[in-house]
């Protein structure tokens, strides 16, 4: 800075006179900007736009946080039902395998006191004239058979095989339930309607299954007819042809299903109803009957054997009628008959749950049809390429009109 004023200032020294020198700079104008302010009309409808915009977002947020808070709720909801099913499979477990433990002890201890009886009967008849020994012993093999025909006929009337058999079921049933709920968690979709859903199959299987013998409540051991065991809810319409005609989409498909599929299970739901459904309920029938002629046979024989212990001289009646007694109630409670009763029970109420879920169901609430043809392969013991060949095999021997050589079902 100090050497330019120097430098100035001997310019201004070597050119004197000094003469003034005047600049100009020239700026140009701006140019001029012409607007006009928006009318009011138009201020308006720029205001509501945005306030629309911004009540439509804010709908949605509200929608979005309500559908939270009602999958939050809904899956709060049904993990309580999922600890009360936990604690149903536990009850089920430890009732069943107390009730399978009266079987055995039961019959062990009847047939025991039986051939106790029947010892002192034969013993009897060793003892000459008519002392002291002779009558404690016919009194004691009378008691005893006494108490043999009491403790059956609460055996039989209970059929602890059976009730074993029935928690059983009840503990398979409660854990398939179990896993449905888990997944419905896991899958993140829960709803109102699952956990209703999840409510009625809990209520239809303590139905189905009760665990008290008083009261009314235990399930008829012997029925006037065979009929298939049901836990599920009645929740599908009787009406079939509406559901299965006026709800289809001529083809086109929906939800996974078209007429294909539709017929392929139809096939395979008549297959189901003229084989798996009608031996089932054939061999129920069956197993009905050998149980109440042995539930009979076993205190009659053994009152008999009582009776005779008092009314005879001898022991042949007391003797042949308390052997034959230990043979019945080894077959029946041996055998579990009852049990044998009850499997047929749940098996014909297998079927009869796959037939009501094909023919019964509303088309919007089953699953997707690709889905629901594996599971139903899946239960049947089949694959799904089988499954298909077993429906063209009814198919064709319906047209023929011959009757189909096997069964649906190859797991039971």
């Amino acid at each position: 800075m100090t050497s330019l004023l120097q430098a100035s200032s001997l310019i201004v020294n070597n050119n004197s006179p000094l003469k003034r020198i005047n600049c100009s700079i020239n700026v140009p104008k701006p140019p001029r900007v012409s607007y006009s302010l928006p009318k009011e009309s138009s201020k308006r409808s720029t205001v509501e736009k945005l306030d629309k915009a911004s009540l439509l977002e804010n709908n949605d947020t509200i929608k979005t946080q309500h559908e939270n808070s009602t999958n939050s709720n809904a899956t709060i909801k049904l993990y309580t039902i999922l600890e009360a099913v936990a604690d149903r499979i536990e009850m089920h477990n430890n009732v069943g395998e107390q009730r399978d433990n009266w079987n055995s002890l039961l019959l062990n201890s009847i047939n025991m006191i039986t051939l106790s009886a029947t010892t002192m009967s034969g013993l009897s008849a060793t003892c000459h004239g008519s002392g002291a020994p002779l009558l404690a012993l016919k009194l004691s093999s009378a008691l005893l058979f006494s108490a043999a025909t009491g403790m059956l006929l609460v055996m039989n009337k209970i059929q602890p095989s059976q009730l074993a058999e029935e928690q059983k079921n009840a503990s398979r049933h409660f854990k398939q339930l179990q896993a449905q709920i888990e997944t419905t968690i896991a899958i993140g979709s829960a709803s109102e309607g699952d956990v209703n859903d999840a409510m009625e199959k809990v209520l239809a299987l303590d139905r189905a299954y009760p665990l008290p013998l008083l009261g009314g409540a235990m399930l008829e051991k012997f029925p006037a007819k065979f009929e298939a065991a049901r836990w599920w809810p009645s929740k599908w319409e009787k009406n079939t042809q509406r559901g299965m005609e006026n709800n289809r989409m001529n083809g086109n498909g929906n939800n996974g299903w078209n007429v294909e599929l539709e017929k392929e299970m139809r096939e395979v739901i008549e297959v189901v109803k003229r084989k798996d459904m009608e031996d089932y309920e054939r061999l129920g029938n069956l197993a009905l009957k050998i149980n109440k002629v042995l539930a009979i046979s076993g205190p009659l024989l053994s009152g008999i054997a009582a009776l005779g212990c008092v009314f005879e001289d001898g022991c042949s009646v007391p003797v042949i009628a308390g052997v034959l007694a230990t043979v019945v109630n080894a077959f029946e409670h041996g055998g579990q008959v009852g049990m044998v009763f009850e499997m047929y029970r749940n098996c014909g109420g297998f079927f009869q749950l796959l037939q009501e879920t094909i023919e019964e169901e509303e088309l919007e609430k089953r699953e997707d049809g690709e889905l629901f043809e594996m599971k139903m392969a899946l239960k049947l013991g089949r694959s799904v390429s089988q499954l298909k060949e077993l429906a063209s095999k009814s198919a064709s021997c319906r047209i023929e009109g011959t009757e189909i050589d096997e069964f649906a079902s190859k797991l039971f």
